[in-house]
């Protein structure tokens, strides 16, 4: 039998003992397990959400966009139109005559609640990262190169899962305050 002695202040004070008696569970009864089981699958249903009544949003196509860049420093177009999270494929050709240095475009979609003309300031100084300053890279979505005439780049994204109006603009100098910019609309 096993004994604990028990002491108060290096002096014995008693002892403990105690008795381990095995006891046998009864038998389970299986007329129980239906039961259980409904209830269990029940549990696990309303924590997983089954049931719920969400239809599946069907899936979205990709959709591809041209835009010509001109040396009227113009887009043309001034409205792209999304889905949330839509696959976005957008090729940018640079249609004017223009040399590079003087009339490059680029293509440049911003973060909702981006002060558009406050970030073309800030790029001006940075002809090197596209007229792009580094400290505001990340309010950028999507962007292209700098391009000169005759040259072209295709980019991909997803649109923001957000629905609202992005900007997009070209930050060569100048361009954006003539109307070289535009709206990515993404509506449910």
């Amino acid at each position: 039998m096993p004994r604990l002695d028990l002491n108060q202040g290096g002096r014995a004070t008693g002892s403990l003992f105690w008795r381990v008696k095995a006891t046998r569970l009864p038998p389970l009864n299986p007329s129980l397990f239906p039961p259980i089981a409904t209830i269990a699958l029940v549990f696990a249903c309303l924590l997983s959400g089954c049931g719920e009544n969400k239809p599946a949003l069907p899936p979205v196509p990709d959709k591809s966009i041209t835009i010509s860049a001109n040396d009227d420093m113009k887009y043309d177009t001034d409205r792209i139109e999304a889905k949330p999270g839509q696959k976005l494929i957008v090729t940018l050709k640079n249609v004017g005559t223009a040399p590079k240095f003087s009339m490059g475009h680029n293509f440049i979609v911003l973060n909702k609640g981006t002060d558009l003309m406050k970030f073309v300031a800030a790029g001006s100084e940075f002809a090197s990262a596209g007229y792009i300053a580094p400290a505001l890279k990340g309010n950028v979505i999507a962007f292209t190169q700098l391009l000169g005439p005759g040259e072209s780049e295709t980019i991909s994204f997803r649109a923001p899962t957000l629905p609202g109006e992005y900007d997009f603009v070209c930050t060569f100098p100048g361009h954006a305050p003539v109307g070289m910019k535009g709206k990515l609309v993404v509506e449910q």
